[in-house]
């Protein structure tokens, strides 16, 4: 039987696995990612690159970085539920970044100092803004920036909506409040009437000489339920309520209320009662904490203040002993059964707390434009146009998250779209770069950073309206920006630049970040995987002769790649 022969032919490395060889198969292409917390910011904000500037200590560029997208930074780090806290990378590593606290900082030192708003030159075109709340008023300021005349009305006798007439002043202090909302309507070209309802917004329209209109009339109306009283008891509104308190109003509701509901304006309206001297104040709430439809936090707050909660319980019955709850059953489909189990719950006053809805009577009428079945108003999700042209519409009479920062977001989209149909063009929304997540930083070189704390009064001491949360000090804030990781955009460590072997890497200069000469890349990715923020990746080499492309698509020399400045 013959031998079997062995083929003892030597192979070459590069073609068993991919590693440093005579030719280079990847190159490293510095690229730009989109940071969680900008991506979760319901304003838009670009929030890496402003906390960049607080970080260096350049606090007005910082700002002015802040307010290209959100005018009222001093309330929105008060009274935002900073949802881009909750995405930050950095809470994988130890705690997120103090995002709301640094953003106070800088909006109550632009109050501090002055600084104001520059609009652009006139373009001849008038918009009307009909409402003053955070997306009327957010409208407005983006509309001014662009050069637009804007005129804002809203029925009520001051501006700012549920900001001024919903959230209790222990959240948020009336002085801030007002002062951001008069450097935005005090800018060139903006005007403000209040104490004038709009009936017809096409008369409106038409009598005005607008060229367009943005309705942004908030929910200010409370839902109801029909829950029998007797004995002449009656149930109060909770946003009826809170716009007394916030209007100087210390309406006695007795020693001890109830409160049907179990979201934020529950929790704001049982904190509100507390305050105005309840000594037992219970949340009637027909779900269980799993389900819980107010933010984490503000029940936790409201729970350490003395509040209480009777979960799983819907009231029955309103007398002159109190209410009478019924237990009920969560079925899977989210539906609730009544068990018939009864209990008494003594109250002298019963806060219903179940939702609002808008009044949109004023756009009824409107050819095109539809009031859907949620009774919120339909428009196009990319510029927030109604069926009608030129009739726009934003914040909480649309629907979706009824907050404060999804609001003032709106009012964005809603003038960026607004100067689109001006001129004659359809708003496009620019394309983002890829969301950049913790499992693609590499940080073995980091080590912990405690979170700066705010002062916080302690539970016994909140008798009262004042604020509750200080801010902190400039070298804390500092400090808390410079916590950000810069996650997916190069900050010019020099990480890549010490770690090259090939010295392939040249530093060009603060703010230019480096090129990478492919006459010394190996191809090694040594670069990518000491870069702390994933800002470069490798890419395969090309196999064809075409001038290669850089990572933001245009045409780049063979011998170098470049970062975005």
């Amino acid at each position: 039987m013959p031998m079997k022969c062995h083929d003892m032919t030597q192979t070459m490395q590069e073609t068993t696995r991919r590693g440093v060889g005579s030719k280079r198969w990847q190159r490293p292409v510095y690229r730009d990612f989109l940071p969680p917390c900008n991506h979760a910011c319901p304003a838009g904000e670009d929030i890496q690159g402003w906390l960049s500037h607080a970080q260096a200590g350049e606090y007005q560029k910082a700002w002015q970085a802040l307010v290209a997208n959100n005018p009222m930074p001093s309330v929105h780090g008060r009274a935002c539920y900073h949802p881009c806290e909750n995405s930050c990378n950095r809470g994988d590593l130890d705690a997120p970044v103090a995002i709301h606290a640094v953003e106070r900082f800088l909006g109550d030192l632009a109050l501090q100092n002055g600084w104001s708003f520059q609009a652009a030159p006139p373009t001849g075109k008038k918009v009307l803004v009909v409402g003053a709340g955070p997306a009327g008023l957010s409208c407005a300021y983006h509309l001014a920036r662009l050069g637009h005349q804007v005129e804002i009305r809203d029925a009520a006798a001051e501006p700012g909506g549920m900001m001024m007439h919903g959230i209790p002043a222990y959240r948020l202090p009336r002085a801030p409040l007002q002062a951001e909302i008069a450097r935005i309507t005090g800018m060139p070209g903006v005007s403000l009437r209040c104490g004038e309802a709009v009936d017809d917004v096409l008369k409106a329209q038409k009598d005005g000489g607008f060229d367009a209109v943005f309705v942004g009339v908030g929910a200010q109306l409370a839902n109801h339920l029909n829950i029998p009283a007797s004995d002449g008891k009656r149930m109060i509104d909770a946003v009826d309520m809170l716009a007394d308190v916030s209007k100087g109003g210390r309406p006695f509701l007795g020693r001890s209320v109830a409160v049907v509901g179990g979201g934020n304006v529950a929790m704001d309206a049982a904190r509100t009662v507390e305050r105005l001297g309840a000594q037992d104040t219970v949340l009637v709430f027909r779900y269980d904490a799993a389900h819980m439809e107010a933010l984490p936090a503000e029940a936790a707050e409201a729970f350490a203040e003395g509040v209480k909660i009777k979960w799983l319980s819907v009231v029955d019955h309103f007398g002159t002993d109190g209410v009478t709850i019924e237990k009920v059953t969560l079925n899977p489909d989210g539906s609730v059964t009544p068990t018939g189990e009864t209990t008494h719950l003594p109250a002298d006053a019963v806060v219903m707390a179940v939702g609002q809805h808008s009044d949109l009577s004023l756009v009824k009428k409107v050819p095109g434009v539809t009031v859907n079945t949620h009774d919120t108003i339909d428009v196009d999700p990319a510029g927030l146009m109604t069926g009608h042209p030129g009739i726009f519409a934003g914040g909480d009479c649309i629907g979706g998250a009824r907050t404060m920062t999804a609001a003032t977001g709106h009012g964005k989209r809603a003038a960026r779209a607004i100067d689109a149909y001006l001129a004659g063009r359809r708003y496009q929304h620019p394309d983002t770069h890829p969301l950049v997540t913790a499992d693609m930083l590499h940080l073995p070189d980091y080590r912990e950073a405690a979170r700066q704390k705010q002062p916080v009064k302690d539970s016994e001491d909140r008798k009262d309206f004042s604020e509750i949360t200080g801010g902190l000090t400039e070298k804390a804030a500092r400090y808390e920006a410079g916590r950000c990781l810069s996650c997916g955009n190069c900050y010019e460590c020099d990480n890549c630049y010490a770690a090259c072997p090939e010295q392939a890497i040249t530093r060009l200069g603060h703010g230019n970040g480096y090129s990478v000469s492919l006459d010394l890349c190996s191809g090694c990715a040594v670069c990518a995987e000491q870069c702390p923020c994933h800002a470069i990746e490798m890419m395969p080499e090309p196999t064809d002769a075409a001038a290669p492309v850089g990572s933001l698509g245009e045409p780049i020399t063979p011998t170098q790649f470049k970062v975005r400045a």
